[in-house]
This record gives C-alpha cells, structure tokens and sequence, in this order.
C-alpha cells in the first residue's frame, strides 16, 4: 500500500560505514549496534547490510531483538549488551545468543539451561565491566573473583567482557583514558579472548581502546557522535526522511497556524499541510523551528507540530502544488542533517532516528 510519509534507507551507505571502520581498526573484530530497530533504520534489514559490509558479530539491547535477528537467518554471533532476567536463559541458549552476565544469580540460571538445551555444547558469554559508565556491569576491583566463579560453572564458556565509555566523544580524554587503563588491567589479569570495549566515540579517537574487538554504533548510520569527535573516516548517511503536501491553501497576512496560535502569517502566503507528526517521530519541539525542502527550496515549518500533521509556509516555492515531495531530513542538504537538526531540537541525533515510528514504512535502496 502506498504510504504519504517514509523514510527510505540506503543500505550501501551502512555497508561502506563498516568497511570505513574494519579498515580503520585492523584486523579487530567489527561488531555493530543493531538495537532499538537498526537505531530506527529497520534491525534486519540493517543487520544484513552490516554482514555484506565485514561486521563479524552484532550487538543488541535484548532478547527479543537477537531473536527477531535468528528467525530472518542471521548467523553470525548476536551479543546481548542489556541486562536480562533469568526467565529468558533457556532462550538465550536455545537462539545461540551471547549474553553480558553481570550477576552470579543469572550466570547459574543460564548454565542450568545450557545444560538442558545446548546438549553438551557450552554457553559463551561476556562479562560486563562497569569501568565508569555506572550502569550495568561488575565493578574493576570485584571482576577478577567474579570471573573465577563465573569459570566454575561447567556449562559457560567466558568468551569476551566488555565496557561502555559514556565520554568517549568529548574533548576531555581523562575519564575516558582511566577506564581504558582500568580495563587492560582486568583484562591482563583475566586473558579472555574477545575484550570489547570501543563505542563509535572511542572507534574514532581512541585506539588504545581496540582491543579484539569494537562496537561501532551511531557512525555505522553515518553520524559523528558529537562536533567534538575527530574525523577520522568519512562518513556516509544512511537515511531519508521524505513526505509529500497533503494539502495547500491560500491565507491573508494575520492567519494564525496550528494549536495555539504560535505563528501567523505576515503576508498573503500559502501554507501547506504535512502528513507528518510527532507520533511519526517528527518531533514536536521542532515547532516553528523544523525546516523541509520542497522542490528544492528551502522553507519553514510554521506553527505547532500536531500529533499527525504538521504546516510549512510554502509561499516561495514556484509551482507548489499537493502531492509534491517534503523532504524533512537527509536528503544531501547539510541543514537537514538529522544531527543539526538534533541540536536545533535540543536532543542528540539517536533520539530522533529512533524515534521514527512505525507508521513510517521504511522503503530500503541499494541492497
């Protein structure tokens, strides 16, 4: 059926992004982000692009997400990066997932499961590290013990442990730089054979932080994680977030526009309808601050964006007319480069591509 809103998805894009970063980090094992939905970009489809492109694992939030991964028949390795209960282990082991394992409690409830499900065969996992982040994770100090129980249990196989730098794209290095310092020294004293610790900030900047293997996240869309990361590998954006004019209408100077009437007009201007809201993921802070472009003119969007519509003052563009094509991010056009957009919202670009809803079909180019 077709749709009169989308976001369409370059996949040659994601794929030439992983083959920027295994060229960049060398021999080391590539593992992306896939989580929340491709970070709004569509998880199989993305998954896919990133296997075509080199990635030799991938990583998740949770079960569900590994899951939906296997049943389209991925086969490389899927990480679980979250925190879990100890209801899904038999899934867990029953997918071949790799799970981060940060309590004793989970550890015995997933070697129990492997015992049943696995047939012999060990379940891997990771141990997570809690360097900084102050999340998940085991502290520096408690790894070494908890890692000496974990290998007690006869049905896991500790594989790899893992951290996460919450600061790894700002200009100050020295938070980032301890918890690298903190982990070599776990990691020299544990020896396991996957140590993952780099996340697109730390890809970019640090290669002290290689280790086995990266985590690449919002670069593999395209995206620098902020101004203050080093340009180290050029990227390329993977996605388009396209609409077309509902319906157009002519007013005088001094009509008011939308909920609250935030804006009127200045003069004879005509105001074009969007199909598009924040129930789509186009958020309403952009209101009177959005910008499109529509026949290749650039044009505001004028009064509060509504939960399924929003208006653009179209009264500069020649030959406007309903059913012509809104582009609202990407595109080629710098300003509507979903991490300028994000600052101008106050937000960070992973928000507003995750935020993409689902009544935005995503419409998928060069496979």
């Amino acid at each position: 059926m077709r749709s009169n809103k989308r976001a369409i998805v370059d996949l040659s894009a994601v794929k030439s992004n992983i083959e920027a970063i295994k060229k960049l980090v060398g021999g080391r094992a590539v593992m992306p982000a896939v989580k929340a939905n491709g970070y709004g970009h569509g998880s199989v489809e993305v998954a896919e692009a990133c296997v075509a492109g080199g990635a030799d694992a991938l990583c998740v939030s949770c079960v569900n997400e590994g899951i939906e991964l296997r049943n389209a028949g991925i086969t490389k390795d899927i990480i679980i990066l979250g925190s879990m209960p100890s209801e899904v282990c038999e899934e867990i082991a029953a997918y071949n997932l790799t799970p981060a394992v940060c309590s004793l409690e989970f550890a015995e409830a997933l070697s129990k499961a492997a015992a049943k499900v696995k047939e012999g065969e060990k379940q891997k996992i990771h141990l997570k590290l809690d360097t900084g982040m102050g999340r998940i994770g085991v502290r520096s100090e408690e790894a070494p013990d908890f890692a000496e129980k974990l290998r007690a249990f006869g049905n896991l196989d500790l594989e790899g442990m893992f951290t996460h730098f919450p600061c790894s794209d700002e200009a100050d290095r020295s938070f980032t730089l301890e918890q690298i310092e903190k982990f070599t020294k776990v990691q020299n004293a544990l020896k396991v054979r996957l140590p993952h610790a780099a996340n697109s900030g730390a890809i970019l900047g640090y290669p002290e932080a290689y280790f086995a293997g990266v985590r690449p996240g919002i670069i593999v869309y395209g995206y620098y994680p902020s101004d203050e990361c080093p340009r180290t590998i050029e990227l390329k954006q993977a996605l388009t977030l396209k609409t077309e004019i509902a319906f157009l209408k002519t007013v005088p100077s001094g009509t008011s526009v939308s909920y609250g009437r935030t804006c009127r007009t200045y003069r004879l201007s005509k105001i074009a309808t969007l199909p598009i809201g924040y129930a789509d993921g186009y958020p309403r802070v952009l209101s009177n601050k959005g910008e499109a472009v529509i026949k290749g003119v650039r044009v505001p969007i004028v009064g509060r964006i509504c939960m399924d519509m929003c208006m653009a003052d179209v009264t500069d563009v020649p030959g406007v007319s309903v059913g012509d094509e809104v582009t609202l991010y990407g595109g080629g056009y710098d300003y509507l480069s979903v991490d300028k957009i994000a600052e101008k919202a106050g937000t960070i670009s992973y928000e507003l591509l995750c935020a993409i809803g689902n009544r935005v079909p995503r419409i998928y180019i060069n496979e």
